[in-house]
């Protein structure tokens, strides 16, 4: 009988050489700069670096919002860089779920009710309800908005992305307008999101106390990874010092 610790996991993505410039000419900003990159199947990742070293970015390209202007960026086997515009659609409501600084609730809807428009576009979804219970807000799905805190607005948008059954998590600064305490409670929320759904997270923040909960840490500058580092031994959310 072969031993499963001995099969090496899984890639979720894969990036060559990947390249963003914006602008032409003296006027153009290099976002990437040849960007190698593999990130195994199932990680919580952390991506840290100053603003503008190309984190967010990245996050955009592998999660189909943006296009590289050169190298190649792969989910599983599928290479995103030769997808129309229709196959990156369908990749995002299929397998992407994405999590923002700032929530985009719409605020005449309830919990339950933006967490269930996400469900009725994708293919394989949770009920809202189950979504809901996951982030700790199962008492709080009558609520809209205006009644609630920063941080369980913020975990109602966690629920909206995981609603989806989404492979990948994409996290662009989810706790960048919490205090610590929620802050904690949010990344608690998607620690257990990885655990239970066994979908790969990847976490942009500033916040360099987040890394210590990750699986692998990714420091950018200038547009460039610095260095990637794996955690022997990871924390959990509730022992991170801000």
């Amino acid at each position: 009988m072969s031993d499963r610790k001995t099969q090496p996991p899984r890639t979720t993505f894969r990036t060559r050489g990947l390249t963003k410039v914006y602008g032409e000419g003296a006027a153009a900003v290099h976002a990437l700069r040849g960007v190698d990159l593999e990130v195994p199947e199932g990680e919580i990742v952390v991506l840290l670096g100053p603003s503008g070293s190309g984190k967010s970015t990245l996050l955009n390209i592998l999660g189909g919002l943006d296009r590289a202007s050169d190298g190649e960026a792969f989910f599983q086997d599928q290479n995103l860089s030769e997808m129309s515009d229709r196959a990156l659609t369908m990749y995002r409501r299929d397998h992407v779920g994405f999590v923002f600084q700032f929530y985009n609730l719409m605020p005449s809807l309830t919990a339950f009710e933006n967490v269930e428009l996400v469900t009725e576009i994708a293919e394989n979804p949770m009920e809202a309800d189950r979504a809901l219970q996951l982030v700790g807000l199962g008492e709080r799905v009558n609520h809209f908005p205006a009644q609630m805190s920063g941080g369980e607005q913020q975990r109602v948008a966690i629920a909206r992305a995981v609603a989806k059954n989404p492979t990948v998590l994409f996290c662009d600064e989810p706790t960048g307008a919490l205090d610590s305490a929620t802050g904690r409670a949010v990344l608690h929320v998607i620690n257990d999101i990885n655990r239970e759904l066994g979908a790969t997270v990847m976490i942009v923040t500033h916040a360099a106390a987040t890394a210590q909960m990750a699986h692998r840490v990714i420091h950018f500058a200038d547009g460039a990874i610095r260095s990637v580092t794996e955690n022997d031994t990871r924390v959990s959310p509730d022992e991170i010092a801000w």
